[in-house]
């Protein structure tokens, strides 16, 4: 298999660090299981892609598919630290404008965590 991924916690998300290559076959297969998984135990999660090193359209078709899959559960999956490939490839595709993107794993997690003066759902509904 050329991905490997580790999860890890931080804060309300769960980081998904991913190292290889997101093609065809087992790979995306692979990351369709994971990604699914965690997403039964954290509504945010981040796609960690500092270490991949190529990614081919059935890769980029299984992200846009995750992406989807997670918005009309009321979850959120964004990518963080794209490798000039990844992110030639999301530029060319036009798909960069649909993904939430972030220079670090970190900083994208950040991002799930409410701003002051916002009202969440909760205190707006109630």
């Amino acid at each position: 298999m050329l991905l490997r991924t580790t999860s890890r916690t931080f804060g309300d998300a769960v980081i998904v660090d991913c190292a290889g290559k997101i093609v065809l076959g087992e790979e995306t297969a692979f990351l369709h299981h994971q990604v699914k998984d965690l997403l039964n135990e954290s509504r945010y999660l981040v796609l960690n892609l500092a270490q991949v090193a190529y990614i081919d359209s059935s890769g980029v078709g299984e992200l846009v598919s995750l992406f989807a899959s997670a918005q009309r559960s009321g979850a959120r999956i964004v990518l963080a630290a794209l490798t000039g490939r990844v992110k030639d490839v999301l530029q060319i595709t036009k798909l960069a404008t649909i993904f939430d993107t972030y220079d670090s794993a970190e900083e994208a997690a950040e991002s799930f965590k409410p701003r002051a003066g916002l009202t969440t759902e909760a205190e707006f509904a109630g």
